[in-house]
């Protein structure tokens, strides 16, 4: 059995599991030469190449699980959200969406198996070549919409936030399809071998408790209650009830005051999150563990 497998159930482990979030990158030789070779999204296009650089960092980091290379903004392409990846400034969105003709046009849900089957045969490919648990991942619906929204990254939020405070309808839908795309990428990744994933709320930190709760907390509790056995996973299938879900934000006093009651109840073992080291300055989520009123900083 793995020790990160285990910490992540809350069983005893003889040491504190490590892994890194970004594990394959510009750190490495190996990958500054293969991506002299191919753009970014060709690399997380070709199961191949992701299988090679997320083994390789995981055999000269030896950490204690791998996570599949990727990015989280691939769902957008089967949501008909146009983007592209810069080298000068990062992620960018073709069209923003800020109009109720635009979320109108975005799918209700999403075949993520078919749609996105370069990511799965990564994972397919990538099992066999592991002696540590794989973990899946995706953008957490806050930090997608964030992104669709303000056609990049930001520094203040402020078209995102225009929308949410100024249309909630609108943003509800918006959300709700995020939500269950989500749901739908995270389970392909499962059923294609995941042996946990990860969801990542980069952004999420921008907002109050007040407003986590209304606006963006009964979106995370839908999309998760999707892949969790607690929300009706089908049991048939031993991947996905097993599954275990690790959620990663980026200023958590804020945000988990307002989520971390919620996620406690789910029977999965969050204490991954206490055990978690993601080598970034500001430490882990262990804080949570003792009082959501006193959570520390994460990154």
């Amino acid at each position: 059995m793995s020790v990160f497998l285990d910490a992540c159930r809350r069983k005893p482990t003889s040491y504190t599991p490590v892994w890194i979030m970004r594990q394959a990158g510009r750190y490495q030789p190996e990958y500054r030469a293969l991506r002299e070779r191919v753009s970014f999204i060709e690399l997380c296009k070709t199961p191949d190449l992701a299988c090679e650089v997320t083994v390789r960092a995981v055999d000269q980091l030896g950490v204690d699980a791998g996570i599949i290379f990727a990015d989280i903004l691939l769902i957008l392409e089967p949501l008909q959200i146009g983007f592209e990846f810069t080298d000068d400034h990062g992620p960018k969105i073709l069209n923003p969406i800020r109009t109720a003709v635009q979320v109108d046009a975005i799918p209700e849900r999403i075949d993520a198996a078919g749609s996105l089957s370069y990511v799965m045969d990564a994972i397919r490919a990538t099992r066999p070549e592991l002696d540590v648990p794989l973990i899946g991942f995706a953008g957490a619906p806050f930090t997608l919409a964030s992104y669709a929204i303000e056609g990049g990254g930001s520094k203040n939020y402020f078209e995102t936030k225009k929308l949410m405070y100024g249309d909630e309808g609108l943003w509800n839908s918006l959300m709700a399809r995020l939500s269950n795309a989500i749901a739908d990428y995270l389970i392909a990744q499962i059923d294609a071998g995941a042996q946990a994933v990860q969801l990542f709320d980069s952004w999420v930190g921008c907002l109050a408790p007040e407003d986590y709760r209304r606006y963006v907390l009964p979106h995370q509790q839908t999309m998760l209650s999707g892949i969790t056995p607690t929300g009706g996973m089908p049991t048939s299938n031993g991947r996905r009830t097993n599954v275990v879900p690790v959620f990663v934000s980026r200023n958590v006093n804020v945000t988990f005051q307002a989520v971390s009651a919620w996620f406690s109840s789910v029977a999965l073992a969050l204490a991954a999150l206490a055990l978690k080291r993601s080598l970034r300055p500001k430490g882990t989520f262990a804080p949570i563990f003792t009082t959501a009123g006193a959570a520390s900083a994460h990154r």
